[in-house]
């Protein structure tokens, strides 16, 4: 009984745990929004925190890792104009530019303005409120690419 073990192999673990870690708490994410408002309001600083905490110390390097070892294996196997691959690229860089651009910078003034708030009435605005349900809407769409993402590498649609 032998056991291989190559570096592609190794890549591909590398590139799947990244996803799992990287972006399954971009996932649990979802939720502490509306556990904090059910539970008290004085919480909601901490999900800003947190969220802002997930995108840059796991999906960031998550993102960064899958991208490198996605560079990796398709020059190794694969394609880049197979329609998979790109349309996998894509997503990715999607979701960079989400992250950086909406959700990391977008929790901080979603941070700033409840605690603002909480300071001033306890309540969080309704305004606050509006832009709190945008920033999941638009966190769900995200989540809608990844799996899309996932399903083109498992599925392979086209090779």
């Amino acid at each position: 009984m032998t056991f291989a073990v190559t570096f592609y192999d190794v890549s591909v673990w590398l590139h799947v745990s990244a996803v799992v870690v990287g972006f399954g708490a971009t996932f649990a994410e979802s939720l502490t929004f509306p556990v904090a408002m059910n539970m008290s309001v004085r919480h909601l600083p901490f999900v800003h925190r947190l969220g802002i905490t997930i995108n840059q110390r796991l999906a960031t390097p998550a993102l960064a890792l899958i991208i490198i070892t996605g560079i990796y294996q398709t020059a190794d196997r694969w394609e880049f104009s197979d329609f998979w691959i790109s349309a996998t690229f894509l997503i990715a860089l999607i979701l960079g530019g989400l992250n950086g651009a909406y959700f990391i910078p977008g929790e901080r003034r979603l941070l700033t303005q409840v605690e603002r708030e909480l300071a001033e009435t306890g309540e969080p605005s309704a305004e606050y409120q509006r832009k709190a349900r945008q920033m999941g809407m638009i966190g769900a769409l995200a989540g809608l690419l990844v799996l899309l993402a996932i399903f083109f590498m498992v599925a392979k649609p086209g090779a």
